[in-house]
This record gives C-alpha cells, sequence and structure tokens, in this order.
C-alpha cells in the first residue's frame, strides 16, 4: 500500500467550481488527483443518515478513502463524570456516521490540561480512551479506529508522547499525528529531515508496525511565542511551516502508508496535491539515505 492524501472538509476551490454539497466531494476529489476526504463534526454531529450513505456511496464509487472528525469541544481529560458521559456520546454519534459513510477512522482531540498537573491529566485521558474503546466495541463499531489527536497549544494535552502513551494501550487507538501542531507546540522545532525522522522512529518505537499507517493531519501554522498554535495557514506563506518534503521524503523511503489529511486553511486540496507529487517523486528517485 502506499500513503493517501486528501483533504479536511471542502476547500475553497470545490465551492469556486459550483460545488455545494459535500456528497459531490469524492468525485471531485478523485478528479483532483486525490485519495481521501475527512468528513468534518466539529462544531457538532449534525448530519443525517441520508447525506452520510450518500457521501460514502459516492466515496465507494469514486475510490476515495474516509474518516470524520469527531466535535472540537470534546475534552477526555475532564473527570468529571457527566462531562465524560456527554465526551462518550459525542464519541459515538460520530461512529454512527462513520459507520453510515463507510469511514473506518474518527478523529479525537485529548483535551485540556485545565488546573491541573499534566500527569494527572495525561491520566485521566488514558482511562478515558481505554473506556471509550470500550463503549465504541459495545455499540459495534470495533472495526472503526480511534484516532486521539496530538494538539497545538502548550496549555491543551496532546504532545507526541502524551498521545502514543494513550494509544499504546489497545490495537482499535491509533494516533492522529498533527504535525502543524507539533510544529506550533514545539514553537517551530519540528522542522527539516533530522526532526521528522526523530519523529518517525518515536512513532516505531512505540507502535511497530502499526506506525507504518499512521493517520494525520498537515498545514502550515503561525504560532505565538508562549501560546503555541495561533492559526493555519497554506503552504505559499513563505513565514512559517513545516516544509512538507521532509515528511514526503521520510515516508517514502521507509515505504510507509500513513493517510495524511491537509488543513490549510482554504487550499487543503491544492496543498494536498502538492505533498502527493512531493511523494510520488520521491519514490521515483528511490529516495536514499
Amino acid at each position: 500500500m502506499s500513503a493517501l492524501f486528501g483533504t479536511a472538509g471542502n476547500p475553497e476551490a470545490f465551492y469556486a467550481a459550483g460545488k455545494k454539497q459535500s456528497k459531490d466531494m469524492p468525485a471531485w476529489l478523485k478528479t483532483q488527483g486525490l485519495d481521501t476526504y475527512e468528513y468534518q463534526c466539529g462544531k457538532g454531529v449534525t448530519v443525517g443518515e441520508l447525506t452520510a450513505r450518500a457521501i460514502g456511496q459516492k466515496a465507494a464509487e469514486a475510490g476515495i478513502v474516509l474518516s470524520l472528525h469527531a466535535p472540537y469541544f470534546v475534552n477526555p481529560a475532564n473527570p468529571d463524570p457527566a462531562s465524560q458521559e456527554k465526551t462518550t456520546g459525542y464519541v459515538l454519534a460520530a461512529c454512527q456516521v462513520a459507520r453510515w459513510m463507510g469511514a473506518d477512522r474518527v478523529v479525537v482531540h485529548t483535551g485540556a490540561v485545565q488546573k491541573r498537573e499534566r500527569r494527572e491529566a495525561l491520566s485521566t485521558a488514558q482511562r478515558f480512551f481505554q473506556m471509550l474503546r470500550r463503549r465504541c466495541d459495545q455499540a459495534g463499531y470495533e472495526d472503526i479506529l480511534l484516532c486521539p489527536e496530538t494538539m497545538g497549544k502548550v496549555n491543551q494535552l496532546g504532545d507526541l508522547d502524551e498521545v502514543l502513551s494513550i494509544c499504546t494501550a489497545g490495537e482499535g487507538l491509533l494516533p492522529c499525528v498533527d504535525f502543524g501542531h507539533l510544529y506550533a507546540r514545539s514553537f517551530g522545532s519540528l522542522e527539516g529531515e533530522e526532526a521528522m525522522e526523530r519523529l518517525l522512529n518515536r512513532l516505531a518505537e512505540e507502535l511497530g508496525e502499526r506506525a507504518h499507517r499512521f493517520h494525520s493531519h498537515f498545514s502550515k501554522i503561525e504560532y505565538t511565542p508562549r501560546g503555541g498554535e495561533a492559526r493555519h495557514l497554506i503552504f505559499d506563506q513563505p513565514y512559517f511551516g513545516p516544509d512538507p518534503l521532509p515528511l514526503c521524503r521520510a515516508i517514502a523511503r521507509r515505504g510507509w502508508s500513513p493517510r495524511i489529511i491537509c488543513e490549510s486553511a482554504g487550499t487543503q486540496d491544492k496543498d494536498a496535491l502538492t505533498m502527493k507529487e512531493a511523494y510520488l517523486h520521491a519514490l521515483g528517485e528511490g529516495v536514499q539515505g
């Protein structure tokens, strides 16, 4: 298998082409030379069954692989039982939509530290995701991977090691490595070939063969000196990173097959295709090193 490249949500060019409905996205993505689509339920799970099934049918016809993003406002690190039950309900609802669509991965935010020690917040999130995995299995969603996401603000739970510690608990948990988020929360240090190799080596150390198919988000992100992530950018701006080329070369060199979802601010399709072309070029050259 090879790496897959696609978009988070619908880019500006989709609407500029006269398209309006998400069910038209899979066929449109195929014409752009892309492979995968992440449907966004970030503001809530509001899509109905008929729409979800229509998106899934169109994706199957176009050969587009689907994933889904659960609501942004969940907080698995919150120990309050009522909050945990609400978060569980949001993720179960996201899994139901994923089932209707035929999506096989659901991305879940890892939460906020709030006014606690990071270790305490992480311990809460670890226990929560184990419980969440059981609840999803019991509901019949055992074939849908839950993908805890690395986060971009320093006051959020979700650096790489924290997310990996959550995902080593079971086969049904696979990290969503957001490279822009990690770049932002590291204040730009996740940049270049060596940094990317260290990150991928860390995935391999903790996940073994599962690392080869990790889920990911990629965009350039502006960050602030203390807080981390400020806003998503487009590849054409020259001031912030990370540069996508080191990742494309590294996964080609390793023969890995991750799913890379571009989250650029409106140019997801163009920037995803830039990454795919760089990856294919690296494959064709037989990247050395």
